[in-house]
């Protein structure tokens, strides 16, 4: 894969094993590790704060013959390097303005191309560095000279770097992460995607915590690749022990880290700048920080990319935590944020009652455990959630006793409302033959289910509670003025995924061992409108996933679309990645052309959305998170995944 392509760039962070004072055999080390980054189809590459001298030399760092060997062995580096197509900075002494500096040195193909001098210089506990250094601000001029040429010298200084991916680079040394407002924040507002940070961090008890709190933290804050190379083995311990701590982040999570290695070692990640670039874009206050430019742009073009096998993998179930702890409490989240909502509207609105269609199957469940914890929470009896079940034409045996023993078991009122005389009488008065079995037959059913619990509502002074999903909002599988129309929907921002997840978690919490086998057997039932006939063997006939794909890839497809703004080359790719044990390209291919057919054509239901709880990242309400008109069209989309597909389709030849 070409990373590039689609929106990804290479980082590593590289800890070589030093020897302190001794420049020419540390810059060995760092050419060979920067060798072995370009082999790994690196684009770049940090390595720890002072690492041409090592960061422990103390007062020998007012001896002119190991700065000059710095001189001497950056050099060096640089003629090692002029072939390597990776953009890299190593951390050394830097004299300017009869001052010295602590510096990160920017090199790519055998030039230095920026020198960025430490902000903010520790001089406390552990650490004298204002007995040699001078801070950033201190400095007098805007270029130094270094290896015969005159570069960029300063803390303003942005590498724009060209290539199948544009990206922006900055730097910070060390101490300036730990300051109130980093240098990195600065350089994100100007436009930096990631931030290289040369670091001699120590180890103490608890510090490895902090640090990568700090880093998840600030990479978030800047929403920003963070790729952070700390000192390690090689350090003088005369008092502290170097562990060589480096992590790379990506907007709030740590990608990878390592340390405590007896050799030399790098660390890789593949960052996705076209995300970042994506959020940046959402927050539209992020911007609003941003001062006044002033800031100088260094110019880098990278060569040819080579294919690369990709470093990170890919979750097949975005909405869900894969950690079982973590899916616990998010679950718990979830479900406590969905009865909140219900319940403050059932405040506002003064109505005591809740009245919802219970069919058996996995959104009506939730929306039934949902509402009986919105009553508890009020002080009301569970009484007060009026649920009904209305056999219709396809409704099974199976779903029926599961519906009534949920509704009996949970305590709430019972009503048994069936529809098919009244459905019948309907095509009578219209004229449909009943045993066409087509859209006019399905939908009269949503819709006179939907007008008798308005009725309900009407009649016992309640509201009626919507019970369809994220899902199915986004593919429209619902119908227009029938279970598409409710009071208030629950779970309108939860995915069908997700929502199999939130039953499961309720049927190993409750206490009820009855309740816990209905709900297990309903998690085990086909997902069905059950709009059609039963078959033969009065088992489901209709499954919807048979007809609009499985959930489980609409549900990946949604996040991506939406979430990210990813074009359909990168969704497929994406989907190829986390699903192709399970299903083949051609399958994902023609699922993926559903979703935007679908997604397109159905906005128009969306746009009269009712009134429901936002829960994640992802929400279609048209007065929040989603809004387009009913009638735009889906064939730029549809025409990027065939042009894919055929891309894919010359690569096997």
């Amino acid at each position: 894969m070409k990373l590039g392509e689609y929106g990804f760039v290479r980082v590593a962070a590289a800890v070589p094993r030093v020897r302190v004072a001794n420049p020419m055999e540390n810059a060995k080390e760092i050419i060979a590790l920067v060798r072995r980054a370009e082999g790994e189809g690196t684009r770049f590459l940090v390595f720890p704060e002072l690492s041409v001298t090592g960061y422990t030399c103390a007062d020998l760092f007012g001896q002119s013959t190991l700065l000059r060997g710095a001189e001497e062995a950056l050099g060096r580096i640089a003629e090692e390097t002029r072939e390597c197509d990776v953009l890299f900075a190593v951390g050394m002494p830097v004299r300017a303005d009869n001052q010295l500096f602590n510096c990160a040195v920017a090199l790519f193909r055998g030039e230095v191309r920026a020198v960025i001098p430490k902000t903010f210089i520790p001089n406390y506990g552990e650490f004298y560095e204002k007995r040699w250094f001078a801070p950033a601000g201190e400095r007098k001029s805007a270029f130094v000279r270094l290896l015969g040429a005159d570069v960029p010298f300063g803390e303003d200084i942005l590498l724009r770097c060209a290539g199948e991916t544009d990206v922006i680079v900055a730097m910070e040394i060390c101490e300036d992460l730990w300051m109130p407002i980093p240098p990195s924040s600065r350089h994100a507002l100007m436009g930096a995607h990631i931030i290289l940070n040369l670091s001699a961090s120590d180890d103490v008890v608890t510090k490895a915590d902090y640090r990568r709190t700090l880093i998840a933290q600030q990479s978030a804050r800047c929403i920003a690749g963070y790729a952070f190379a700390s000192a390690g083995l090689g350090e003088s311990t005369t008092d502290v022990v170097f562990s060589g701590h480096s992590l790379i982040a990506e907007n709030g999570r740590i990608l990878t880290e390592t340390a405590y290695d007896v050799e030399s070692s790098i660390l890789f990640a593949d960052i996705d700048v076209e995300k970042l670039e994506s959020d940046r874009r959402k927050m539209n206050s992020f911007m609003e920080n941003a001062g006044a430019p002033g800031y100088r742009i260094v110019d880098v073009r990278f060569g040819a990319e080579r294919d690369v096998k990709p470093r990170f993998t890919v979750d097949p179930f975005p909405f869900i935590p894969q950690d079982k702890e973590k899916k616990f409490d998010r679950c718990q989240e979830i479900f406590r944020l969905q009865s909140a909502g219900l319940a403050e509207r059932m405040r506002k609105t003064g109505l005591r009652r809740a009245v919802l269609g219970i069919s058996g199957g996995l959104d009506s469940t939730l929306a039934l455990l949902v509402s009986v914890e919105a009553a508890r929470s009020l002080g009301l009896s569970p009484e007060e959630v009026v649920g009904v079940t209305m056999p219709g034409m396809g409704t099974t045996g199976r779903t029926y006793q599961n519906a009534v023993t949920l509704m009996e078991e949970l305590g709430v009122t019972k009503r048994e409302v069936p529809i098919k005389d009244a459905t019948l009488l309907h095509f009578r008065d219209i004229g449909h033959d009943p045993e066409q079995l087509d859209v006019t037959y399905e939908n009269a059913q949503a819709r006179e289910r939907t007008q008798i619990l308005m009725d309900i509502a009407n009649q016992v002074g309640g509201l009626v509670v919507g019970t369809g999903d994220l899902s199915e909002l986004a593919l429209g599988w619902c119908t227009y003025n029938g279970d598409h129309i409710s009071h208030y929907g629950v779970n309108a921002g939860v995915p069908k995924s997700l929502v199999r997840h939130l039953v499961a978690w309720y049927a190993e919490t409750t206490g009820s061992a009855r309740v816990r086998a209905a709900l297990l057997d309903v998690l085990d039932t086909p997902i069905s409108p059950e709009l059609l006939p039963a078959d033969a063997s009065g088992a489901i006939a209709q499954k919807t996933e048979d007809l609009v794909g499985p959930y489980e890839l609409h549900d990946f497809f949604l996040y991506h679309t939406l979430r990210s703004g990813f074009a359909p080359k990168k969704v497929l790719m994406l989907a190829r990645m986390a699903f192709g044990g399970r299903y083949e390209t051609g399958v994902i291919i023609k699922w993926l052309d559903t979703f935007y057919r679908r997604f397109f054509a159905q906005q128009f239901k969306r746009s009269c959305l009712p009134d429901g709880v936002k829960v994640g990242s992802v929400c279609l309400s048209p007065r929040g998170d989603w809004r387009m008109p009913s009638d735009a069209s889906a064939a730029l989309w549809r025409r990027a995944l065939e042009e894919a597909a055929k891309e894919l389709e010359k690569e096997r030849q």
